[in-house]
């Protein structure tokens, strides 16, 4: 399967949460996607349910199913709660930190303006959005992108950075200041669940 690019609002109301950004069909529609949306039975098994919260943070980063498995597999190799090491893994991607920083409005946006060389790293131009960033790295829109539509109307409407990062609006800059721990992630995303998934 290659990367999602249908329609958000399908996304939304399949898993009840606008995982994509906002969306009013959730809204007017609260019930799943598809001919027998209204009719599906609400009763799932474990199995469903592990799969459906795999499958939410897999769209909610933008990453494909072997992104998502490597993924997993490296953090169960490392020390402390696989879950929340998975999480700080998906976090501190390139794509996604500069999204959290305020950028971009969406996860997508800033994968793009990642993968045309806006970005750069340490004071180095780096292209690929699944790129680690560590503790001290930092972030920053290249000169000649600064005056991007899409850069400063996310950053005139981001009003506050998560704990883990530091930002520099006049600059257009930001630093990664320490590895998220689970209560700074946002995102409602019960690991646990993919972790007994990955373990059968």
């Amino acid at each position: 399967m290659a990367r999602y690019r249908g329609p958000k609002s399908k996304i939304a109301r399949k898993f009840k949460e606008p995982i994509l950004g906002p969306s009013k069909a959730l809204e007017r529609k609260n019930y799943p996607p598809g001919i027998h949306g209204k009719n599906r039975r609400s009763k799932q098994s474990e199995y469903a349910v592990q799969l459906a919260e795999k499958q939410k943070a897999k769209y909610t980063y933008g990453l494909l199913e072997k992104q998502f498995s490597n993924i997993f597999k490296k953090a169960s190799r490392k020390a402390g709660k696989t879950g929340e090491v998975m999480l700080q893994m998906l976090e501190t991607r390139l794509d996604n930190v500069v999204y959290r920083l305020g950028f971009t409005r969406t996860r997508r946006q800033a994968r793009q303006l990642v993968t045309h060389c806006h970005v750069l790293v340490n004071g180095g131009s780096v292209n690929i959005p699944s790129y680690t960033l560590r503790p001290g790295d930092m972030v920053e829109i290249r000169e000649k992108s600064k005056s991007l539509e899409v850069v400063n109307d996310s950053l005139s409407r981001n009003m506050k950075t998560l704990p883990w990062l530091e930002l520099d609006k006049a600059h257009y800059k930001g630093r990664v200041i320490n590895l998220p721990i689970r209560e700074d992630i946002p995102e409602n995303i019960r690991e646990q669940l993919i972790v007994e998934l990955y373990s059968k």
